[in-house]
């Protein structure tokens, strides 16, 4: 256990000149605890900062200087230490501000000390003193509530933060607040802003006229998390499809939205509050990099898989990605994360994500189509198909054709009108919700043992399958997933047991396993 060195005196009674501040770092979604100590000592007037800080870090000297003067403080012209512990944790931005200020005024006798061990504090300081924000509160928000301790931040991190529950929250615009606040003179009231969610999205299901076939695909998918290839010529609503699956899928629950919102936060673009219980959805463009798709960097950020962590990640146009590109996907699709090492460290991010992907049949898009306007060769279709490799394409649940649709179709839709999404939602929330309360988990999660236990088949279906694995050469892989789609759709009919009609129809979603 660490002593509790604040408030002690020297030999001759006087207070010795070391202050202790807690402080987050971080590493990869997770944000370890940093010990800021500062130590102002006799000797030529000078300020070093120690403990593996880049760039970013040691230039908070001149910034804390700044922010000290500027708050009419003074800035003891003496020998200041900074020491930011572990050594070996690399830190980063300008997090540390505020807490290395802070260490500076306590130990220099500006401040009181004696309740500082209550607090932890992040947000970078301007040279007036203001605090801006920083990314990566809600994971610092977490740690703070379970060490007991009260979080000093910036005001504009303040909504991010109070997503945890049961934690003080101390929000602040000034270094000058936050001094008045620990010497007692005007004290700061904790603040837990009510996030109002976003209202909904205006796109639906109802706005898609005809694909039947396709729609009921998606909601399988949706009910069970499955992975799911759409293959048909341009302008057949491939992509108009995909951007409205998130519309039926269930919210997150409160865990799955701070892991969630955990990713989001200490990524470049930041937490967008209002939409923190909504599924995530990414739809990077096809010359995104490896790193861009996985995350990486020489201190690793996550990547798009990871910031559509319980969400779907989009990919249009698969065949264009780069091919490397596209076989990193194929660890996390297995595993439901992805560590990135580098020499200096290593980072692991969840990244079980829903895979949606859309490819044309063939280079010009219109091989099959009734206006025959496609001249490809054979050898040109295989070559343009192949970009795809097999194993990726056998982790992929479901195989769909999408034809264009007639245009009597497209002017007038169903007669009875469009189901919406809010309708298609209702029983993929059942079918989630049984599948939660067999297993624990959706259907594509399940494991092999778990596979065994819970998709029994009837001697009929076992024979229905046995002929399929020959004609269409599925693989084992393909096998299990079989399985699980069909449970995915006994589960949408509410049939505790997996029927042929279940099994027949988890069978067609596979049948383009032949061809692309």
């Amino acid at each position: 256990m660490q002593p509790n060195l604040h408030g002690l005196t020297s030999r001759d009674n006087q207070p010795v000149a070391l202050a202790i501040i807690y402080s987050r770092g971080r590493s990869g979604i997770e944000a370890p605890l940093v010990t800021v100590e500062v130590h102002v000592a006799n000797g030529l007037p000078s300020m070093s900062i120690v403990g593996l800080p880049e760039t970013a870090v040691k230039e908070s000297k001149d910034r804390v200087r700044g922010a000290i003067l500027n708050s009419r403080f003074e800035f003891p012209a003496q020998r200041i230490t900074v020491n930011l512990a572990p050594a070996d944790l690399p830190k980063e931005g300008g997090r540390f501000d505020l807490a290395i200020a802070l260490g500076i005024l306590a130990a220099s006798g500006q401040i009181p000390s004696a309740h500082l061990a209550q607090y932890e504090c992040v947000g970078e300081l301007s040279l007036g003193g203001e605090l801006r924000s920083i990314n990566g509160v809600l994971p610092i928000a977490i740690q703070v509530r379970n060490h007991n301790r009260k979080l000093i931040l910036p005001k504009d991190n303040v909504a991010e933060a109070a997503l945890v529950k049961g934690i003080e929250l101390i929000p602040s615009i000034h270094l000058l607040e936050i001094c008045a606040h620990l010497t007692g003179r005007q004290l700061i009231q904790p603040e837990y802003p009510v996030v109002q969610p976003s209202p909904e999205a205006e796109i639906d299901f109802a706005d898609v006229h005809g694909q039947y076939h396709v729609k009921r695909a998606f909601e399988v998918a949706a009910a069970g998390a499955h992975n799911l290839l759409m293959l048909g010529p341009p302008g057949t609503g491939k992509s108009m499809l995909a951007v409205r699956l998130p519309t039926i899928l269930p919210q997150l629950t409160e865990r799955q939205a701070q892991e969630t919102a955990a990713i989001a936060s200490i990524s470049d673009q930041g937490l967008n509050v209002a939409n923190w219980l909504k599924p995530p959805y990414r739809a990077p463009h096809h010359t995104a990099s490896a790193a861009a798709l996985v995350g990486g960097g020489s201190n690793p950020k996550p990547g798009e898989i990871s910031l559509a962590h319980n969400g779907a990640l989009f990919l249009d146009e698969l065949p264009e990605f780069d091919r490397k590109v596209l076989e990193v996907l194929r660890e996390p699709l297995e595993t439901g994360h992805i560590t990135i090492s580098r020499a200096a460290r290593q980072a692991d991010f969840p990244a079980r994500f829903q895979l949606v992907a859309a490819m044309n049949p063939c280079p010009c898009g219109y091989l099959g189509d009734a206006s025959g306007r496609c001249h490809c060769t054979s050898e040109q279709v295989m070559r343009y198909r192949a970009r795809v490799s097999g194993p990726l394409l056998d982790r992929i649940d479901m195989h769909l054709d999408v034809p264009r649709i007639s245009h009597e179709v497209l002017r007038k839709g169903s007669p009875q009108g469009e189901e919406t999404s809010a309708s298609i939602r209702a029983r993929v929330v059942a079918a989630r919700s049984r599948a939660l309360a067999r297993s624990g988990k959706a259907n594509s999660a399940l494991t092999a043992k778990e596979v065994k236990q819970l998709c029994t088949l009837t001697e009929q279906g076992h024979q229905l399958l046995e002929q399929a694995m020959e004609k269409f050469g599925l693989s084992h892989r393909a096998y299990h997933r079989i399985l699980k789609l069909a449970r995915t759709i006994a589960d949408l009919a509410q049939s505790e047991s997996i029927e042929v009609a279940h099994l027949s129809e988890a069978i067609g979603y596979r049948k383009l396993d032949r061809r692309v």
